[in-house]
């Protein structure tokens, strides 16, 4: 027999839900969780109230999440800074892992690594020949310090032993901006803004750090594949709860994101962009956590890395 508690969750949600974003409006990461969130209000039955918490690298959200009342009722939709900032600052007011509860991977954007047509190299090896040969000659632009292409970078040099100088810019459009102007050589980039820019010959495709090759470009080999087996750099996108959610809402909300990532037309409405729908499960989540929080702080302190 099921118990109050136990009747009330099986039939979750019996009320709005609060999604909360630590990022500003009309970012790209706000224009995939509106409507991913407008596919779950169709399978939940529910509105769902997006509010956009930003500021202090996503700990401001987080926190108010992580401090929320375990009801599924305030959820957090978050990205790599979740597992970054821990690695960079010295004391968060939350536990990443303890004061969370992983729900779904929604969807993953992989970086691809792009360089100017100035630069003394014209593929992947090349570039590391180069690199190798004359070290601290490169150099590459990010979004800012702490910031996932920064990070992502980092790690890569970090393994092929290289240096290569960081320069970091307030935010990715000025970052291009410079690199299109050969002021800087490489960048970690996304596919929706880079490959309009190879396909001019304003750029060039290095490779791309996801584990797979893309559909929309088979014949760019993965960065793992070209001598750094397992290495990754993707933007994922994900739903995480309040720790102590009832796991009968954690599993409604990851059934659903499941079956929006199904969604014929949000699969074609993001294919082109190079986002990859996930839906993943509540453990797969977690264990990508697990995974890149190490993973981070080792590299912090190895390259150190600090915010400003």
């Amino acid at each position: 027999m099921l118990t109050g508690a136990e009747r009330s969750f099986a039939e979750y949600p019996e009320k709005p839900i609060h999604l909360v974003l630590p990022f500003p409006a009309g970012g790209a990461v706000d224009f995939v969780a509106r409507l991913f969130a407008a596919k779950l209000v169709d399978d939940l039955g529910k509105t769902i109230i997006i509010e956009n918490k930003s500021g202090a690298s996503g700990v401001i959200a987080t926190d108010a999440v992580a401090k929320a009342a375990p009801d599924g009722y305030t959820l957090l939709l978050t990205t790599p800074n979740h597992t970054i900032t821990p690695a960079l600052l010295p004391s968060l007011p939350y536990d990443p892992q303890k004061d969370l509860a992983p729900v779904s991977i929604l969807a993953e954007v992989p970086e691809v690594l792009v360089s100017h047509p100035s630069a003394p190299f014209t593929d992947f090896a090349g570039f590391v020949d180069f690199a190798k040969k004359n070290p601290g000659e490169l150099n590459y632009a990010s979004a800012g310090t702490g910031t996932l292409p920064h990070l992502t970078m980092e790690l890569m040099l970090h393994r092929l032993g290289l240096k290569v100088e960081h320069i970091p810019y307030r935010g990715a459009a000025p970052a291009m901006t410079d690199l299109l102007a050969g002021v800087v050589q490489l960048k970690l980039d996304t596919y929706a803004t880079s490959a309009p820019q190879v396909a001019a010959g304003k750029l060039r495709m290095l490779g791309i750090a996801s584990p797979h090759r893309s559909k929309l470009m088979p014949d760019v080999p993965t960065i793992a594949e070209m001598g750094l087996p397992g290495y990754e750099g993707i933007l994922w996108i994900a739903l995480m709860a309040p720790a102590g959610t009832p796991k009968a809402a954690i599993d409604r909300l990851a059934a659903s994101a499941a079956k929006a990532a199904r969604a014929p037309d949000l699969v074609a409405r993001f294919q082109s962009d190079g986002v990859e729908l996930i839906g993943s499960t509540p453990a797969e989540l977690g264990a990508l956590i697990a995974r890149e929080l190490p993973q981070w702080r080792d590299l912090a302190k190895a390259a150190n890395i600090k915010l400003q």
